[in-house]
């Protein structure tokens, strides 16, 4: 329409306004005769130009009651948006109001009649416009800081604006309003001398009684308004919203309402409300999101059913909620885990966090069953079978000192911890029993209620005289009698001495007291000690070398550190003093403290645990003396302390304790250092040879670099698993270290860190101010690369003439010297001749060599003899001794030879050996009695065994390679000092042997077990574990028995109570014979899955037992001795509850234990191919669908069972928040998943499964990102939230649809208006 003919058109509105106005007209016929005319110009109603029009030729020239009647007529009619009137007219009625008291008065009951009905207005065909056009009257998104324009969020702001202009007029008319005071100015009332009147003062004079009494009503009014804005439900629901998303602005309009329900002398005039009632309402909106309803009810009494009575049957205890706890902490201590990059503390914090937020449980129940699991983690290795790699003390750590800084990192971040309005990472009955501050007071009472739990407060044999002292250390002090450490350290060791009767609660007490967690006033606890100590016994001894002879002075003589040696230090202040030695002492003394620190202070100070290792890793890697010049490195000249300091940590159960505590990237670092300089020594250098007093660079060396390559997972990088790295561990390599080592360094401004990182970020600033790479270490980067060219490809031939090829004739000569075959295959092997001094020292002239150049020719000295060997050449025997000599030459040699001997079993081009006693050793003499025991532990776990595995008498091979292999090793004693070497191709031997053809494993422990014979249970152990490596049906079966065993549903008689005992039972124990006692499905499981090779199969079958629990769980019933237990029988309505909850509490059970199953096989790689293929699939496909004659209910809780699945799966990975390494994944897989839900409930994709399962799982999964992890809402697209939340509404699950969408902020304030709208009746 041309602009001409748009004005002659309101010309004519106008013309035809004024006719019936001064005709008196009827509205209903001025509004037939005006929409008349805008229908024959071609103008679409309701108009926007024509509430613009009418409002301004009524304001303020033809202010008249009858135009007020044609403005409402107009609005009742549709001919104007409501919405809009509203707006034009509180931007002029409100600013002229003590001038205009009627106009006021009409505007107030206009906003009565027209604000709380928003539907029509919403679906209106201009409603977009019309939002926008209210936003340009009002300038909501400048005043409010919108940043979107977008419709929904313009009602949202409309709604607050109106409110708070009512708000500040009141204020304004009762002088209660500060117009000087910049900060409180109204933005919606000005002063009147600001005001331009237009002559307005002349219709109002000072002291007119009518219009006084008029502004005084309209005052009463608008405050009465207020009062049903607040309470109004559906203004109220809009009201949270800018209350939820406008913070800041809500907080300076509540500050305003709260003065004027205060001061008001109107408010005291009114009959509909008071200051009370309006400081209430307002109130209710400041908690009404947590009086939200949860989605369905069905949907709400799953989330409630926790622990309840009625759900405890068959071993689903409280504590079973925690089932994944018990599972994490296990597998940490898998034989096959060795380290760790992330520390226990942060895994076991961030699940923690996980379980609270899932199961909305107390400070209290998390700290009692954390020390539960700890415990019977512990219990676990009471009779553990003889192995050579023991793991009590790792256990013992656990309990003592990481579940404890765990918890006091809980408590710090609770008591730290600000109410934030704006904060929602809590909802609902999370939100509700959150109280910060409260987790001190709930330590102590979980404690107290521990010592309910006698079974599980027995300590084991080597922690008796511990837990002795503690109690000791109690009982003295109750009563009052003052005793030295000394005495102390005296009391006796016998485990069976009544007078302390020490158990592990007195050590776990003592741990909190080290920490600040708690004081000496547990000492007074009920029941905490028997009896107390008038005096001190005299059978135990006054004067004995111990900490406080240290500490006061004395020397440190061979005695005394031999007491220190076996004794922990107590505090931090002695283990300060050990350390001071140890860096100013005498060479001696140096030591004897290095000695010291590597001891019991590191394996059994669980106090002061974590500053023990700290102090390690510090002598590792001294600073410079200030003096120091020249080029080399000053660590030559601590040779002697370095080496004792690695020796002293070398065994698995010391390298444990540091990747518990997260310190394997500083450990690493510090021997990176240390390998690369004594790697490079020479002759010329003083650490090259050996003297009484002095250290070889070898010796050094060898000791770092085994050391080291036990930190990174050496033997890992033959498995070739595909998944990405597990949560609770990750593929390691020398890269990934120093990247964990300088993100440390990166971090350490931080101020937000938590206790645990700040602890790593101390130890990792003291060895360097300034990132490290690889690049820093070049020898070590050589022979990594050449490491991993090994594992890629087979060796290339050998320059002739080169360094390399000499070292490699050198060698050669120097392991099979008298061997004139050998030195026919080396010349084949490198197309040279041999060395034309064969008549010189080789022993002299490889001695003189750095350990890094002899390295690099290890390779191809090994592949030469294996070549030989394989010809004909050389003696099987004679490789064996010829590798030894080598190995014992360069014990740092072994390293490089497993590389080898490993990548080439992998490759399988080696023809196989035959072990039959005369070339090869022969297994036979105790092979069918290992295949007989590995069928005994295979079948208690309810197993099939497959018949390749029961037996067979065909002659045993196994790999060329892996002979070559195991008959190294098997050269060894198993002392001491051999095991330190031998830990690391233990490992890699288990993994390849895992991953050759049946029996190769029973055949590679058979020949160990002849070695060793009291190790042979552990052997046949870790040898059963091919049986589900080689067949895939067993493995189904083995994870079938871990759910059956944990519902209780296993025919064995240990297991028929399911829960945490039934799927872990008692460990690798022996019985009385020192046989392996059968095994838990779960403990072989987790002993299992590292080898698996494959394990993208495991959705699949672990989804496929979760449903098949279901069904189980839901055709089973329940137990009616349990409902007698209950005194239930009688009541049907209470047992179809306690069916109720004691299904949902069981398939909850299996969900857990599902989840944790994923997360730990296969960690966040796993979980991805869950969420982004398997889940889709799973619902596309009609294996989800409703098998016949199944129940609704069944098909229901199939859907919820596998929401909950889901949803602990992701946050396991991911975390509930965002301060977790898998979170920075959260935001791609989850997004991927839940365009995927949009898509299926627009019907974009055709879905296979029953209805009931879908809707099921949808609700299940939104309503627990809901109410446990709203984080996640945050990164998930706006567009496709609005989806979901639009079909949940439709699904009339508006309430769930609004805390969908209000979590998200600005964002989804718009759509959450919407649906609040749509809801009204």
């Amino acid at each position: 329409m041309a602009g001409s003919e748009q004005s002659n058109l309101w010309d004519n509105v106008i013309k035809q306004t004024k006719e019936a106005q001064e005709k008196g007209s009827d509205p209903l016929l001025w509004s037939v005769q005006v929409s008349s005319i805008l229908s024959s110009a071609g103008v679409s109603l309701p108009s926007i130009e024509l509430a613009n029009v009418l409002v301004s030729y009524m304001c303020w020239e033809n202010n008249v009651p009858i135009l007020w009647k044609f403005l409402e007529n107009a609005m009742v009619y549709n001919m104007v948006p409501s919405m809009v009137v509203l707006a034009l007219l509180s931007s002029r009625v409100i600013p002229s109001r003590r001038f205009q008291p009627a106009a006021y008065r009409l505007y107030m009951e206009l906003l009565k009649r027209h604000a709380f009905s928003l539907r029509s207005q919403i679906n209106g065909p201009n409603y977009q416009m019309v939002m926008q056009s209210i936003d340009a009257i009002l300038d909501l998104s400048q005043i409010f800081g919108l940043q979107t324009s977008e419709a929904g969020t313009v009602v949202v702001g409309f709604i607050f604006s109106s409110l708070w202009q009512l708000v500040d007029a009141s204020l304004d008319d009762e002088g209660l309003l500060e117009h000087d005071n910049p900060e409180k100015k109204s933005r919606w009332v000005r002063k009147s001398q600001e005001m331009d009147i237009d002559g307005l003062h002349n219709r109002y004079e000072k002291g007119n009684e009518h219009y006084e009494k008029l502004q005084n009503q309209n005052t009463v009014i608008a405050i009465e308004l207020i009062a049903q804005f607040l309470d109004n439900k559906l203004t109220s629901k809009i009201l949270n919203l800018a209350k939820q998303n406008m913070p800041t602005h809500w907080e300076a309009f509540l500050e305003q309402l709260q003065l004027l329900a205060v001061n008001s002398s109107a408010l005291k005039n009114s009959k509909v409300t008071s200051s009370e009632v309006l400081l209430q309402l307002a109130s209710d909106i400041c908690i009404g999101s947590t009086k939200s309803k949860l989605p369905s009810r069905l949907v709400q009494k799953c989330h409630e059913i926790r622990d309840s009575s009625l759900g405890l049957c068959h071993g689903t205890g409280r504590s079973t909620i925690w089932l994944p706890l018990d599972l994490v902490l296990e597998d940490a201590l898998t034989l096959t885990r060795v380290v760790n990059a992330t520390s226990l503390i942060e895994v076991l914090t961030g699940l923690i966090k996980i379980l609270r937020a899932i199961n909305c449980v107390t400070w209290h129940d998390t700290f009692l069953y954390l020390w539960i699991a700890a415990l019977r983690l512990v219990q676990r290795e009471r009779n553990p079978i003889d192995s050579p790699m023991p793991h009590l003390y790792s256990r013992l750590c656990i309990l003592l000192s990481i579940t404890t800084l765990v918890v006091a990192g809980l408590i710090e971040e609770d008591e730290s911890a600000k109410v934030d309005e704006t904060d929602h990472t809590c909802a609902y009955q999370w939100k509700k029993q959150k109280v910060t501050g409260k987790s001190r007071q709930d330590l102590v009472s979980s404690l107290q209620m521990l010592g309910n739990f006698i079974g599980l407060l027995a300590p084991p044999r080597s922690a008796v005289s511990a837990a002795n002292r503690a109690a000791a250390k109690a009982m003295f002090f109750i009563s009052g009698t003052s005793v030295e450490s000394s005495y102390l350290d005296g009391i006796s060791m016998n485990e069976n001495s009544a007078d302390y009767l020490g158990n592990m609660r007195h050590l776990i007490v003592e741990a909190c007291i080290a920490r600040n967690l708690l004081d000496t006033s547990a000492y007074f606890w009920p029941g905490y000690v028997k009896g107390c100590i008038n005096e001190i016994p005299c059978n135990i001894p006054s004067q004995m070398p111990c900490w406080s002879s240290l500490m006061q002075g004395a020397s440190l003589t061979p005695l005394l550190a031999k007491a220190l040696l076996s004794a922990p230090a107590s505090s931090l202040t002695e283990l300060e003093k050990i350390f001071e030695i140890a860096v100013n002492g005498s060479d001696y003394e140096k030591i004897s403290a290095a000695t010291i620190l590597c001891g019991a202070s590191l394996t059994q100070g669980w106090n002061i645990q974590e500053h023990t290792a700290h102090f390690i890793i510090r002598l590792l890697s001294p600073p410079p003396p200030t003096d120091h010049s020249g080029s080399g490195s000053h660590l030559r000249g601590h040779a002697p302390l370095l080496n004792a300091l690695m020796s002293g940590i070398s065994s698995v159960d010391c390298i444990k304790i540091f990747s518990l505590l997260g310190m394997v990237p500083q450990l690493a670092c510090s021997l990176m250092a240390i390998c690369e300089i004594f790697g490079s020594c020479v002759s010329s250098g003083s650490c090259s040879h050996t003297t009484e007093n002095e250290t070889s660079a070898h010796t050094v060396f060898s000791n770092g670099f085994t050391l080291f390559l036990k930190l990174w997972r050496f033997d890992r990088c033959f498995g070739g698993r595909p998944t990405d790295i597990p949560t609770v561990g990750s593929n390691l390599t020398p890269d990934y270290l120093l990247l964990l080592q300088n993100s440390y360094l990166t971090s350490s401004g931080n101020v937000h860190q938590d206790h645990n990182k700040r602890r790593l970020t101390a130890v990792a600033s003291s060895l360097s101010e300034h990132p490290i790479s690889i690049d820093s270490f070049p020898n070590l980067k050589s022979w990594y690369m050449q490491h991993i060219a090994c594992i890629a490809s087979t060796l290339s031939g050998l320059a002739q003439g080169t360094s390399v090829h000499r070292h490699v004739d050198e060698l050669f000569n120097f392991m099979f010297k008298e061997q004139d075959q050998g030195r026919e295959s080396l010349d084949c092997n490198t197309s040279g001749s041999c060395s034309p001094s064969r008549e010189a020292d080789e022993y002299t002239y490889l001695s003189k060599l750095p350990a890094w150049d002899i390295l690099a020719a290890v390779q191809h000295v090994v592949d030469a003899a294996l070549t030989a060997c394989a010809n004909g050449r050389l003696s099987p025997r004679k490789l064996a001794m010829g590798l030894k000599i080598l190995v014992d030459f360069l014990p740092a040699s072994l390293g490089t030879i497993v590389s080898y001997l490993s990548a080439e079993i992998t490759r399988g081009v080696w023809k196989p050996a035959s072990m039959n006693g005369t070339d090869w050793p022969s297994p036979d003499a105790n092979l069918s009695s290992v295949r007989e025991k590995i069928k005994t532990i295979v079948s208690a776990t309810a197993v099939h065994v497959p018949s390749g595995a029961s037996g067979g008498s065909c002659q045993a091979t196994l790999p060329l390679t892996l002979a070559a292999l195991v008959s190294l090793t098997i050269t060894y004693k198993t002392d001491r000092d051999s095991q330190r070497y031998l830990d690391l191709p233990a490992q890699v031997l288990a993994s390849a042997a895992a991953s050759c053809p049946w029996p190769c494993m029973p055949i590679v422990y058979s020949l160990w077990s002849q070695k060793a014979k009291r190790w042979s249970g552990f052997f046949v152990f870790s040898a059963s574990r091919t049986v589900f490596l080689q067949n895939h049906k067993a493995l189904v079966q083995l994870l079938r028995s871990c759910f059956t065993a944990t519902l209780g549903l296993h025919s064995d008689p240990l297991s028929c109570n399911g829960g945490i005992g039934a799927l872990l039972g008692h460990g690798i124990a022996s019985d009385a014979h020192d046989k392996v006692s059968p095994v838990a499905p779960g403990i072989l499981y987790i002993h299992v899955y590292p080898h698996l090779s494959d394990v993208f199969f495991l959705n699949k079958e672990i989804v496929s037992l979760l449903i098949h629990c279901v069904r189980d769980i839901t055709s089973s019933g329940f137990p009616m001795e349990e409902c007698k237990r209950m005194k239930m029988v009688m009541n049907v309505r209470i047992q179809g509850q306690y069916q109720m909850a004691s299904s949902l509490t069981r398939v909850k059970l299996v969900a857990s234990l599902a989840a944790s199953l994923v997360w730990s096989s296969g960690g966040l790689g796993l979980v991805q191919s869950l969420f982004e293929e398997f889940l889709p699939s799973w619902f596309v496909s009609d294996h989800s669908s409703k098998q016949e004659g199944e129940s609704n209910a069944v098909a229901w809780l199939k859907g919820y069972v596998v929401s909950y699945f889901a949803s602990l799966c992701g946050a396991f990975v991911w975390g509930v928040d965002s301060s977790s390494w898998g979170s920075k994944r959260r935001r791609k897989i989850l997004g991927t998943h839940m365009e995927f839900l949009a898509n299926a409930l627009q019907g974009q994709i055709k879905l296979g499964c029953d209805e009931i399962t879908w809707r099921a799982y949808v609700l299940g999964f939104i309503s627990l990102m809901v109410i446990c992890m709203p984080t996640w809402i945050l990164e998930v697209d706006v567009h496709v939230m609005k989806i979901i939340s639009k079909k949940l509404s439709d699904w009339n699950e508006r309430e769930l649809a609004l805390e969908l969408l209000g979590i998200r902020g600005h964002d989804f304030m718009g759509a959450a208006a919407e649906i609040i709208i749509e809801s009204q009746p």
